[in-house]
């Protein structure tokens, strides 16, 4: 049976309903992940969970330790990941409140260490990442939203962006004309270092607000907050339906 792991996001720094067995303190070659890797049951299975930002929420994107938090749980038996994000909406069907299972990505993000194998001199790896996302899991998602009888997207490119300011209107034009449907700024490289560690990964996004210029009103932390308290329901429902299925 699959081994399943969570990576929660801003908004997920706890997995109610998940009845915690061992907390796991992890040490990795890599340096510290965010938190401590929480082994127990959610939804009738075993699961890990692991919160991206730590909890409390502390650590800003660009100084996720994202290679120590795969690794860790991969370290910890983790085959299968499904990451949760806030993200902003870029396509006019990505409303607040709106959900996306991603199919493809953009990296807009600099600085952040990016690959297993940067230190390996023998060998140069280059993993195909034609696909970004497990099909398989991005299915499951998919099921689940539509039981759930949610709003949302069977598809959707996530551009990912250095944070943690969020993008200028000129900024988002880019990478609307690039393709992207929904903005963050956690993907990546989460989701290329769960290729290299051969860990099937998707994700479920959430929309918490309207990228910048697609909305008359400026962005406000307050709204934020607001539709991921109005969201957070959903998304543990849509993963334990995932989990009990599986």
């Amino acid at each position: 049976m699959t081994v399943y792991a969570i990576i929660g996001g801003t908004g997920l720094t706890q997995l109610e309903g998940l009845t915690i067995r061992q907390s796991l303190p992890m040490s990795t070659p890599y340096g510290e992940p965010s938190g401590e890797v929480q082994l127990g049951e959610f939804a009738g299975r075993e699961v890990m969970f692991l919160a991206r930002h730590g909890h409390p929420h502390r650590l800003p994107p660009h100084k996720i330790n994202y290679r120590a938090n795969l690794w860790a749980l991969k370290q910890a038996g983790a085959q299968a990941i499904l990451a949760v994000n806030a993200v902003g909406g870029i396509h006019p069907d990505m409303g607040t409140g709106h959900f996306c299972v991603p199919h493809d990505l953009v990296d807009y993000t600099s600085g952040r260490e990016h690959t297993f194998f940067a230190e390996d001199l023998e060998q140069v790896i280059h993993i195909d990442f034609s696909r970004p996302y497990s099909q398989v899991l991005r299915q499951r998602l998919i099921d689940a939203l539509h039981a759930e009888g949610s709003t949302f997207s069977d598809f959707g490119v996530y551009g990912c962006t250095q944070g943690p300011r969020l993008e200028t209107a000129a900024e988002i034009v880019r990478l609307e004309r690039d393709g992207c449907d929904v903005v963050g700024m956690t993907g990546m490289p989460e989701a290329a270092l769960a290729r290299e560690l051969g860990l099937n990964y998707a994700c479920l996004a959430l929309v918490v607000n309207p990228a910048a210029g697609k909305s008359p009103s400026v962005i406000t932390m307050p709204e934020i907050d607001q539709a991921l308290q109005n969201g957070m329901g959903t998304v543990k429902s849509v993963l334990a339906r995932v989990l009990s299925a599986a």
